[in-house]
């Protein structure tokens, strides 16, 4: 048996993979399912699975082509998938490579809907705070809607009824199809660069499907919308729909009549109000001119003006009483003086530096009388003391004891002797008797 016909495994792993690439039925597969295993990888290659009820197939995207999808793929959402089949050689697998995808039928665009508005909420392009009040007067209003339709119609209409003051210029733009989103920015940016011309602005177009309104959910749309400096007003479909351009807009009105409404004041009613105000303040005028006059009146008829010097009696009584309040106070404050001033002379007059001198002079005799007298009992105690250490020294004497008939005896040394065992035969000793000294040598030495 020879090895030659025996494959190896690359050998056949490379011999399917030519026979998927040349089946032409395998080079554009367009497959519809169920995503699967979908776990998504930020700037990577994408690896799932697409299944339907009965069967399951792995599916590779590259990034490539992963980043030109415009909406986030969720696991168990539907999907139109365009493609290829190969074989993936190292593990000996068939795979289905993809390189577009769709989301199935209508619902997808509710769910790419969904997205791009729970994205932008998240941003806070919808938030409250950043809606900014319309103008009560506006002088010029630009629309952005299509030049063909009814919408610029039943805008003018409303506005030349309600306040033929104001000013409206069309910016057309196609409001349906591939190119309605690009038209719509490219018409909002005009207006931006003349914003200063321009105190609100108006855009929006008929009812129609979903397909037929998306332009208004692109996410490009809706960000000019936002950066729009002047006040936006969005009149998009009937008032059923709902788009982001409704959303992010400072006012959502329902149909163009009603944006229109919006964005200008009625006339008849502002003129109205200003009769109003004009016999408010008319009214109000004529009560403050009548108040006043009759303060006047009571002014004119009062005491004080029929007799001025009334205005004075109860101040110079009052004066009266502060005068003598003034001289009692006065009085009382310089008697209080006096009394201080006496004291004060007092005493400086029992501290005159003479007196202090004679006070010191008799102080220093008395203290020198004092210690001279505790000198002599000082010495006087010093002397008696002094006796009594004498005469117990005279008491303590030994020369005392030498006289009664005592002696003591010391070696050559000089040191006193006590005891017959510090003396040894032929010891030189010397005895202190009261008259004087004998010097001896011991014969011989007896204990008792």
């Amino acid at each position: 048996m020879t090895e030659d016909k025996y494959l190896s495994v690359t050998d056949l792993n490379f011999y399917i993979t030519q026979k998927f690439k040349n089946d032409p039925y395998l080079h554009k597969v367009f497959l519809q399912g169920e995503l699967s295993n979908f776990r998504f990888r930020r700037n990577s290659h994408q690896y799932f699975s697409l299944k339907d009820e009965k069967s399951k197939i792995n599916v590779v995207m590259f990034r490539t082509y992963f980043d030109k999808v415009k909406f986030k793929p969720e696991e168990g959402m539907k999907v139109y998938l365009t493609g290829y089949v190969s074989v993936y050689g190292p593990q000996g697998s068939y795979q289905f490579y993809a390189e577009s995808m769709e989301p199935a039928g209508l619902g997808a665009l509710y769910e790419q809907l969904r997205q791009l508005q729970e994205k932008l909420s998240k941003e806070g392009l919808f938030a409250p705070e950043h809606k900014k009040p319309l103008p009560h007067f506006p002088d010029r209003i630009a629309v952005v809607t299509s030049a063909s339709g009814a919408v610029i119609h039943d805008i003018m209409v409303t506005a030349n009824r309600r306040f033929p003051h104001a000013e409206i210029d069309l910016f057309p733009a196609q409001v349906q199809g591939e190119n309605a989103a690009d038209s719509l920015v490219k018409a909002m940016q005009q207006i931006a660069s003349h914003e200063d011309d321009y105190d609100v602005m108006i855009i929006g177009r008929g009812g129609g499907s979903l397909e037929d309104l998306w332009p208004f959910n692109e996410e490009k749309v809706v960000r000019q919308v936002y950066d729009m400096k002047i006040p936006v007003i969005s009149s998009v479909g009937h008032e059923t729909d709902t788009t982001l351009c409704d959303l992010v807009a400072d006012a959502r009105a329902a149909t163009p009549t009603a944006a229109a409404e919006y964005a200008t004041p009625n006339l008849a009613d502002e003129l109205s109000n200003i009769h109003q105000l004009q016999s408010r303040l008319l009214a109000s005028m004529q009560g403050i001119i009548r108040t006043r006059r009759e303060a006047l009146t009571r002014i004119n008829n009062s005491i004080v003006l029929r007799e001025p010097t009334r205005l004075y009696d109860q101040h110079i009584q009052t004066v009266d009483l502060l005068k003598q309040r003034l001289y009692t106070a006065t009085k009382g404050r310089l008697f209080a003086a006096r009394q201080e001033y006496r004291l004060l002379a007092q005493k400086l007059n029992s501290n005159t530096p003479a007196k202090k001198i004679a006070d010191l002079q008799k102080e220093r005799t008395f203290y020198d009388a004092q210690l001279k007298a505790n000198i002599r009992n000082v010495v006087k105690n010093k002397r008696a003391d002094f006796g009594k250490l004498v005469q117990q020294l005279d008491d303590y004497s030994p020369l005392k004891t030498l006289d009664r008939g005592y002696s003591f005896v010391t070696d050559q040394a000089g040191s006193t002797i006590s005891s017959v065992e510090k003396i040894y035969p032929r010891d030189k000793l010397t005895v202190h008797l009261s008259d004087g000294q004998v010097q001896v040598e011991v014969k011989e030495v007896r204990k008792k």
